[in-house]
């Protein structure tokens, strides 16, 4: 594959492919030395168009791991606020002869429009509430880090599912498996996904019944246009992540979230800090993921 733009254009066996060499670099990682000259030479553009902590830092370490030569784009200091339009950015920084493009954008789309218009790999970082690939394939190695397997397991993604492109990549990558996958929240923030197996509840305590993995998401409020819920107060009450019902799950279920948290609102601080929250852990398994997409895609295109 030339791009990375969607969960939906890979296969499970592209899926394993990725998660078995993120693996492998996790195994780099943990060395004294922790660079590979795996990609000396190429050149990456992270074009950042949204706020980033996790994922901008994650792809910039995973880049330098690899000896790429890494240029941060930065967009209130570009020709974007003269005017330029996104294609001409575009086919301006392919002029430099960089090999990846890495993407976050708040319209959905955007990715796969660039993709179309450059020889360079693109990766998408998150595009408005479409995707988020690379979030996905961390959060299934976290899981497979901890379960072994991702066949069988009930999957709880509670919270803002309307608005979260990480639940829908999310979605979309374990229904190369045969995961249990339910969908929690309010009726307005839970939409139906039409052509998945998947399960919807609407009270917190019934969808993380028996769970195996819990995963949070945050309530997105910047997307909102409307009001989906009176308060976040009453959010909550209703559907917040809490010790109590947290022990409606099994024993060994793990308490995951994408970040950033809202702490006393979808999760309290005794969970998100509890020895079955994982929730760091995710963080260090992107950079090896991330290293084994950037490789892999670098790799393909040798071929």
């Amino acid at each position: 594959m030339k791009d990375l733009v969607s969960i939906k254009d890979i296969n499970r066996e592209q899926i394993e492919l990725i998660l078995s060499t993120a693996a492998s670099f996790k195994v780099v990682l943990q060395r004294d030395i922790k660079k590979v000259p795996a990609l000396r030479g190429k050149t990456v553009v992270n074009l950042f168009f949204e706020p980033s902590t996790r994922t901008k830092t994650s792809f910039e370490l995973a880049e330098k791991r690899l000896s790429t030569d890494v240029l941060n784009f930065s967009v209130p200091t570009s020709s974007v606020v003269k005017g330029e339009t996104l294609l001409d950015t575009v086919r301006t920084i392919e002029s430099y002869g960089v090999d990846y493009i890495v993407i976050r954008h708040s319209s959905s789309g955007v990715p796969h429009f660039i993709s179309k218009n450059t020889h360079a790999s693109v990766v998408n970082a998150g595009d408005g509430t479409n995707e988020h690939p690379t979030q996905a394939l961390l959060d299934a190695f976290s899981i497979l880090d901890k379960k072994e397997t991702l066949e069988g397991l009930k999957i709880a993604i509670v919270g803002d599912v309307c608005h979260s492109r990480v639940a829908k990549s999310n979605i979309y990558l374990f229904s190369n498996f045969a995961s249990e996958v339910r969908l929690v929240g309010p009726p307005t923030l839970v939409p139906e996904f039409k052509g998945y197996n998947v399960q919807y509840f609407n009270k917190i305590e019934d969808g993380i019944q028996g769970a195996d993995v819990v995963m949070m998401l945050r309530i997105q409020s910047e997307r909102m246009t409307k009001g989906f819920f009176p308060s976040t107060l009453e959010y909550a009450s209703l559907w917040g992540l809490n010790s109590a019902r947290l022990k409606l799950a099994k024993k060994d279920a793990i308490v995951m979230h994408p970040g950033p948290m809202n702490r006393g609102v979808e999760i309290t601080s005794e969970v998100a800090d509890s020895d079955q929250s994982i929730i760091l852990e995710q963080v260090t398994n992107g950079l090896a993921v991330r290293m084994a997409v950037i490789y892999l895609l670098g790799r393909d295109n040798e071929q």
